[in-house]
């Protein structure tokens, strides 16, 4: 082997050593993190349970103010997604739009044939005389 590369080597892998302490430090903090964080949620549904066991007598003034910071906050508007332009010539664009229409045109004419037949049913109903029954006070 080379001198050269037999240097190159040694200065990687002596870059390497190097490194190697930092990451573990560094992954050792993110587990610290991260426990603390497990520890912080777990303390917060303990004492979510041992509120919500309490008897409910008078609300405390914690809850009062969590729950209007919560009204007070706005929510966030989505972002929504950039609608593709669809590359159509003209004559298939007007194909599409003649199609649509047709199809608008027979749904609005099933809506209004369900309508008719539904409110026709109705009146039937109504229309029927419904007579009480005969109470024995008139037959004295």
């Amino acid at each position: 082997m080379k001198l050269k590369n037999l240097r190159k080597k040694i200065q990687r892998l002596e870059k390497r050593l190097q490194e190697g302490p930092k990451k573990l430090a560094k992954l050792k903090q993110k587990l610290q993190q991260a426990e603390a964080a497990k520890a912080m949620k777990a303390a917060r549904k303990s004492a979510a349970r041992a509120t919500a066991a309490r008897p409910a007598g008078k609300p405390s003034v914690r809850v009062e103010k969590k729950s209007t910071a919560q009204k007070a906050e706005p929510k966030k508007p989505r972002a929504r997604k950039a609608k593709r332009k669809l590359n159509l010539s003209p004559e298939r664009r007007a194909q599409l739009a003649a199609g649509m229409k047709a199809r608008w045109a027979a749904k609005r004419a099933a809506e209004a044939s369900t309508t008719t037949t539904s409110s026709d049913d109705q009146h039937s109903a109504s229309e029927s005389p419904q007579q009480p029954p005969e109470s024995k006070q008139d037959g004295v």
